[in-house]
């Protein structure tokens, strides 16, 4: 029979949890630049803890390919390479043709209207020349459809989320300019459309040609 934590063992995982979750989050969003040398030392005085949970999580992140050594009891975030990005968005590809198949099954036409409103605000935007605006709705149109899942698919969900904050500071880049923002424009509303019909194949070919869209974006813009 295994024994139930004790007070201060769910404490120390609690926050060997919420370290590796928030040094996740850091380098996902890239707050640390490629190459500049990572210390347990350090980023557990940046953190507020000791070094042991630190440790814990940049083994962790190494496994996972987030980081990897650098010298003696150091470890950097990696460049990453267009064969990096291009492996990343190909699994994207699978992952959220798969996802919208899911969606188009449970959406609401609310849910819709609700998608059509983000689109129609990021249109407006970009005829208005307001290209800043445009990042965050597509941000938002990604967040409502995947949310639908949370629930229902966490694993799928989590993810999908990982990947998409992998490669969301690269993404931004590519949203201020006007090719790369009427494909994305595009991309949206033959999402909408496809998830009108509630048409499960058709859902999976459209996302997966989006996807593939914008990695050739993202890698043109590396």
């Amino acid at each position: 029979m295994i024994k139930p934590l004790s007070k201060s063992s769910k404490n120390s995982l609690s926050i060997r949890e919420k370290t590796y979750s928030l040094l996740k989050k850091q380098i996902l969003t890239g707050q640390f630049q490629p190459k500049k040398r990572l210390t347990e030392e350090s980023l557990a005085k940046k953190f507020g803890v000791s070094r042991t949970p630190v440790r814990d999580a940049l083994h962790k992140l190494e496994l996972e390919g987030l980081v990897k050594v650098a010298g003696a009891r150091g470890f950097c975030v990696p460049e990453d390479s267009v064969e990096d990005m291009s492996e990343i968005f190909e699994i994207r590809a699978v992952l959220e043709g798969h996802a919208l198949a899911c969606v188009c099954k449970i959406i609401t036409d609310e849910d819709i209207q609700s998608l059509k409103k983000l689109v129609q605000s990021a249109e407006q935007a970009f005829l208005s020349g307001k290209l800043e605006h445009i990042f965050d709705y597509n941000t938002q149109f990604h967040d409502l459809l995947y949310g639908m899942l949370a629930s229902r698919k966490p694993r799928l969900f989590s993810i999908i989320e990982d990947m998409r904050e992998y490669v969301l500071r690269y993404r931004k880049n590519t949203l201020i300019h006007q090719d790369g923002v009427r494909r994305s424009i595009s991309g949206h509303k033959k999402i909408l459309m496809a998830l009108d019909l509630r048409d499960p194949k058709l859902c999976e070919r459209i996302m997966s040609n989006h996807v593939y869209e914008a990695k050739e974006d993202t890698i043109r813009d590396i």
